[in-house]
């Protein structure tokens, strides 16, 4: 779940007439922090870019499918959005094998 103040950029973004993109970057940003500062279960810097997207499509940004990616991404992004404006539902068991993957991360860690 995105933190409040990455949404309430978002929306102040959104109000001033910002680009999707701009708006997006907020969350791109929060997850940026969490990688720089070891928390968070972001490994990677493209990791972090890919989930600050994804948590902008499910908090309602009006951000499109990537271009150029394979149909996987694009069918994953296009359920994100669907679920930020309220067609879809999450699904409680990618909410659970995400949960569980974060965990078994965290063991492997020692944390």
């Amino acid at each position: 779940m995105p933190k409040e103040i990455a949404l309430k950029n978002a929306r102040h973004d959104a109000r001033a007439g910002k680009t999707p993109s701009t708006q997006a970057g907020e969350f791109v940003r929060e997850e940026m922090h969490a990688l720089r500062a070891g928390s968070g279960h972001v490994r990677s810097r493209k990791q972090a870019i890919a989930i600050g997207l994804s948590a902008a499509r499910r908090a309602g940004i009006k951000l499109g499918a990537p271009k150029g990616q394979t149909s996987t991404v694009r069918r994953k992004a296009a359920r994100d959005t669907a679920i930020g404006q309220g067609r879809q539902k999450v699904s409680p068991a990618r909410s659970r094998g995400a949960k569980k993957a974060a965990r078994t991360r965290d063991q492997k860690h020692g944390e």
